[in-house]
């Protein structure tokens, strides 16, 4: 089971911290990864962290956002900032077993939290 917390309402150009408990897939067989659906929309992949901690972004928060992990890798964060309107969603923290890649696709992970709202006003 993974938590995440941290979400809220900010102004645009404001930040947030995400964090995600995810003591269950703290060792170095699994990848993690933020998804995030906005009303009316597919849920879409952000940010996902291989178990060698290497990121990879969706285009659209490159240079805005970062995921990372604490040191003990129980905790995973996203730390999101220049944040625009149209990051207005819910985010949702994921984990799947690394199998030689991370999967790309929402339908690769089977671990999902509840999500957490962000709401960025203009």
């Amino acid at each position: 089971q993974v938590v995440e917390s941290g979400g809220g309402s900010v102004q645009a150009g404001g930040s947030l911290r995400l964090s995600c408990a995810a003591s269950e897939y703290s060792g170095n067989q699994y990848c993690l990864a933020w998804f995030r659906q906005a009303p009316g929309k597919e849920r879409e992949e952000v940010a996902r962290l291989d178990p060698i901690d290497r990121p990879n972004y969706t285009d659209s928060v490159k240079g805005r956002f970062t995921i990372s992990k604490d040191g003990a890798g129980m905790t995973l964060y996203l730390q999101m900032n220049n944040l625009k309107p149209e990051d207005t969603a819910t985010y949702y923290c994921a984990a799947e077993e690394y199998l030689g890649y991370c999967p790309r696709q929402l339908g690769g992970y089977s671990v999902w939290g509840q999500g957490t709202q962000v709401t960025v006003s203009s």
